[in-house]
């Protein structure tokens, strides 16, 4: 496959699952001790990698959780924050400055603060009160997400079936790979079919809304400097149908959560309008080893390996680096 190291794949995914004994004791004992909230904070990318598990806990759980954006959180603040709050903070280097900035503030308000990252010398690993370290560039982080939360709520008596998807969960990375091998055609064909388009509309909903922001945001706008619209698909019929037009490409993202019906419903009328219409839809993969109940929880990382595919192949056909930038960290701001 274009540009897939197979065996670094299979590395960095299992450094994220083999977290799973570290991320439940310190699950036991921030429950063990007592805690009132949990804040889930991040900045573009792991922020929208956060919204799956807000979503989680909000239609599982009474414990009150937000997903907050780095910067904001320091310039709003939250009056909920203290010294019974839990923070997370997510980042690939280690080195982001918003969230760098945000430990800090929450550290100063004596919230405890947990960090995943990739580099146990960073900045993020060195001033959290704990670091869960993986292996360099692991993304996503959905793994030690949905054990983190996965756990806490089994805790809290609102997760019967959690010691069963841990499980399961370490069986990802050769699920993920087989994921790659069959979207790769799927991928190539994408992006041979878009190689000239300059504009796509991106839907999703559920615990797929995070992805959908992230994919539009940080990889279309960010690394192929594509316009998009994005727009949850909740929302899609109070003012974002009228950007459709019978050429427009719109991109959707489907999973198999209770919000999958209002997905369909955007696609439906979207094929009445446009002629170009993808739908990335987990339910076209087999995930062999993932119970039918959990299929919708790990949505968002079947869907990030289906669509890095995409984004190989787009780099290869509009012959425009993935790492290329004019501003992002190569300009003060």
């Amino acid at each position: 496959m274009l540009r897939f190291n197979e065996p670094e794949f299979l590395e960095q995914l299992a450094s994220t699952v083999a977290l799973r004994p570290q991320i439940e004791e310190l699950v036991d004992r921030l429950v063990d001790e007592g805690f009132d909230n949990l804040f889930l904070v991040g900045a573009g990318g792991t922020y929208a990698q956060m919204w799956p598990y807000e979503h989680l806990a909000r239609r599982s759980s009474t414990l009150p959780v937000r997903a907050a954006i780095a910067a904001e959180l320091i310039a709003s603040g939250d009056a909920s924050l203290g010294e019974r709050s839990v923070v997370i903070f997510t980042s690939v280097s280690g080195t982001t400055d918003d969230s760098v900035r945000a430990i800090e503030y929450c550290r100063a308000r004596g919230a405890y603060t947990i960090g995943f990252t990739g580099y146990p010398d960073s900045p993020v690993a060195r001033q959290v009160d704990a670091a869960l370290v993986s292996e360099p560039k692991a993304w996503p982080f959905d793994a030690q997400m949905l054990l983190f939360m996965g756990r806490l709520l089994s805790r809290r008596g609102e997760f019967d079936g959690y010691g069963r998807l841990a499980d399961e969960l370490a069986g990802l990375p050769r699920i993920l790979v087989e994921v790659a091998k069959q979207a790769d055609p799927v991928a190539a064909a994408f992006a041979e079919a878009h190689k000239k388009t300059d504009y796509h509309f991106l839907v999703g909903g559920g615990n797929l809304w995070g992805f959908t922001y992230l994919y539009s945001m940080c990889i279309l706008e960010e690394m192929q400097w594509l316009r998009t619209t994005r727009v949850h698909s909740a929302e899609f019929f109070h003012g974002s149908l009228e950007l459709i037009e019978e050429d427009t490409s719109v991109i959707v993202f489907q999973g198999e959560d209770e919000t999958r019906a209002l997905t369909d419903r955007v696609e439906s009328f979207a094929r009445r309008i446009t002629k170009d219409v993808t739908v990335f839809d987990i339910r076209d993969y087999p995930l062999e080893g993932i119970s039918p109940e959990f299929r919708g929880l790990v949505a968002p990382l079947v869907l990030d390996t289906v669509l890095g595919r995409v984004s190989k192949h787009l780099e290869r056909v509009r012959d425009h680096s993935l790492d290329l930038r004019r501003y992002y960290r190569v300009m003060d701001y």
